[in-house]
């Protein structure tokens, strides 16, 4: 564990909260995107298939059982919730998913560390987190306007995979055998999507305006 990987869990925590607090303070999941929400519980699923095999740390387990936890709440939320789940904007939701997903999967068959189940899913993971913010994105330039609680939750999501990056960094200059080069590269990926909400919630936020996306 290091300062970088610390910050970045925290700042994943930060932004699933900030979700979780739009959604159950104001029962509306207005301007947030199911088909991530779905991507991201099928990131966590995929990703701690050791849950209860390989034990690391409580703390390791913990966050593993948070991320899961809360990936499925806000899923059922948005789908079964009575009162949340009018708020869904189906109509600008319209990401194909299950294609990002599947493609994700063959690459994960192809490109991998190991040819093992666990890190099959495991590549599967990573790759499907570089590009499970997409249909958010989407969203989110399709509505125009982004409310303050959806905006924060991106932004730290954004800045989760910051941290990661230099955790990685830092590592590969501590760490003798550090090699996770399919994380370092899928990350990578991520924040250069992020790039352009970064800059535009820079604007909004050095001019004191409400945040907007280009269509």
């Amino acid at each position: 564990m290091n300062v970088f990987r610390f910050a970045g869990d925290m700042t994943h925590l930060i932004s699933i909260l900030v979700l979780l607090l739009k959604i159950y303070a104001t029962k509306s999941c207005s301007g947030v995107s199911l088909k991530t929400q779905e991507l991201y519980a099928a990131v966590f699923l995929a990703r701690y298939l050791d849950l209860f095999s390989d034990f690391i740390s409580v703390y390791n387990t913990l966050m593993k059982l948070v991320f899961i936890g809360s990936s499925l709440a806000i899923v059922w939320c948005m789908r079964m919730h009575p009162v949340v789940r009018r708020s869904y904007n189906k109509d600008l939701d319209t990401f194909r998913h299950y294609f990002l997903a599947l493609a994700v999967f063959v690459l994960a068959l192809l490109v991998h560390e190991k040819f093992t189940f666990q890190e099959i899913f495991w590549a599967f993971s990573i790759y499907l987190e570089a590009v499970a913010i997409l249909p958010q994105l989407v969203l989110l330039q399709r509505s125009g306007n982004v409310d303050n609680l959806t905006g924060q939750y991106v932004f730290f999501l954004g800045a989760y995979r910051v941290f990661y990056i230099l955790n990685w960094i830092y590592r590969y200059f501590t760490e003798q055998h550090f090699g996770r080069w399919i994380a370092c590269i899928s990350g990578l990926v991520q924040s250069a999507l992020y790039a352009d909400f970064f800059y535009y919630y820079f604007i909004s936020w050095k001019n004191n305006a409400k945040l907007q996306l280009p269509a």
